[in-house]
């Protein structure tokens, strides 16, 4: 028996749909699954929940996936990218399980997270029971919220888009061939999305191509075989085509509120029970706490991080600084040459008594003997030497070795790579910290604009500190090299 067939033509640049057919009957989406696994996957690396470069154990549950599969072994370690390529490209059923208890715990809750992000999306008539599309009771889609789905994964993750045009990629324990090769080989501007297959699904295709300042999204549930398929979405692609108009302002869909992995609902359902005087009910909410901490691979939760202060106000500080150490220093020269003129005057007074008739000149002498403030450097020396200071004047001077000395010798900094904008340059600060708390205690997350990016730095570190910072950070293969005295 065929599966049902449903259909949806929608123009990607501003989400008008051009043709549809039971595009809103809920039908086994197979594989297209992937796709919302996928769009998880990314949110969860652009929020700093994990890194592509972080290695994922593999469970018996997920080695145990049928296929298609990428033939990962229980026990065996991976790195995500890894995962996420073969997910992509090889469709690989234990890769997406793998990929859902990395980032949630469970597959389970992977899913509960999953189903959250579909309504963000306006995603009104889908149900997902897994992370690989294989058939479930209950999980089920449209045409029409797959649709919307593949527009969010190419607009608001473009730098991730060109996975699902591959033909081929490295996926860490061997190469996998895309299996949209065929429709991407054979329909000219064509460059992904996804495809599914399961024996309730039928043969199901997202795709996308692009002309020009054109671009069509196609979606077709329940073809015959991947033949027939294909040729019914290159149908209907130049339907697309044919019917949207060449120029047209781009629209791009609004990317949903990151939620994190626990939605906030959930959240005050927790903080609610844990505040019940059951003893039953709070051994409950404990365990839930604990589960959600768990699946969190940064410390999202810190109530406090360290304040940053902007390079205008550190500009600003270190301006008022100088200025008051040059209004000091320049107070100092003054009160040096006032004296050096005293003492010039008492030894021409002492050396020779003036006549009557000479007093009006012996008086004016001392006034032109100040006026070259530079010249008596000897006398200087003697006078600072021999002169007692006052007391306003040694509380002035000790301020001013205060403000010197308390550094420390905190005049080293590190550099821990050069980023295209200054919030991925703020972020990397920030997550550097967190992770090296011990040695970059107290020391300024600084972001210092170049002709090649934005250096992101600490400053105000000591030489042994800096050493010690990068060394540590080296050893985790973070890009890191000291910065001396300027």
């Amino acid at each position: 028996m065929a599966a049902p067939y449903a259909a949806m033509v929608m123009d990607a640049r501003n989400g008008e749909v051009l043709h549809s057919r039971n595009a809103d009957t809920r039908l086994h989406p197979a594989s297209l699954t992937k796709m919302m696994t996928l769009y998880v996957v990314f949110e969860a690396v652009q929020n700093g929940e994990i890194s592509m470069d972080t290695k994922v154990r593999i469970s018996k549950k997920a080695a145990a996936e049928p296929p298609s599969k990428l033939g990962l072994r229980a026990g065996s370690e991976i790195k995500l990218r890894f995962l996420v390529r073969a997910a992509a490209i090889k469709s690989g059923n234990d890769a997406a399980t793998a990929i859902a208890e990395a980032i949630s715990g469970s597959e389970a809750a992977f899913a509960r997270r999953m189903n959250r992000t579909a309504k963000a999306l306006g995603m009104s008539r889908t149900t997902f029971k897994n992370a690989h599309g294989l058939t479930e009771s209950g999980h089920m889609s449209t045409a029409r919220d797959m649709t919307i789905l593949g527009r969010h994964v190419l607009y608001d993750y473009p730098q991730y888009y060109n996975l699902f045009s591959r033909r081929s990629a490295d996926a860490g324990i061997k190469a996998v061939n895309n299996t949209n090769r065929r429709f991407l080989n054979s329909y000219r501007g064509a460059d992904g999305i996804k495809t599914g297959y399961t024996r309730a699904a039928g043969f199901n295709l997202v795709a996308s191509a692009e002309r020009g300042s054109e671009r069509i999204i196609v979606t077709v549930f329940g073809g015959n075989s991947t033949a027939s398929r294909n040729a019914q979405v290159a149908k209907l692609m130049d339907l697309g085509f044919n019917r949207a108009p060449t120029h047209m302002a781009l629209r791009t869909p609004r990317k949903p509120a990151y939620m994190g992995p626990v939605a906030p609902k959930q959240t005050e359902t927790i903080i609610a029970k844990s505040q019940t005087p059951s003893t039953s009910t709070r051994a409950k909410s404990i365990r839930v706490v604990a589960a959600a901490v768990k699946s969190s691979l940064r410390p999202t939760a810190r109530p406090v991080a360290e304040p940053v202060l902007p390079d205008a106000l550190v500009s600003e500080l270190q301006e008022d600084i100088e200025s008051v150490l040059a209004e000091v220093q320049t107070e100092d020269v003054q009160d040096v040459a006032a004296t050096a003129a005293q003492v010039a005057l008492a030894v021409a007074t002492q050396q020779s008594q003036p006549k009557p008739d000479q007093t009006t000149a012996a008086q004016a002498a001392p006034s032109a003997s100040v006026k070259p403030v530079v010249r008596p450097r000897t006398i200087v020396l003697a006078s600072a030497t021999a002169r007692q200071p006052t007391e306003p004047e040694i509380k002035r001077e000790s301020e001013v070795v205060t403000r010197i000395s308390t550094s420390g010798g905190r005049h080293w900094g590190i550099n821990v790579g050069r980023y295209p904008s200054r919030f991925a340059a703020e972020k990397a600060l920030l997550k550097t910290a967190l992770s090296e708390m011990a040695t970059l205690d107290g020391s300024l997350r600084k972001v210092v604009n170049g002709a090649r990016g934005f250096d992101a730095n600490f400053m105000g570190l000591t030489r042994e500190s800096a050493d010690l910072a990068c060394r540590r950070l080296q050893a985790r293969q973070v890009t890191c090299f000291m910065i001396g005295p300027s």
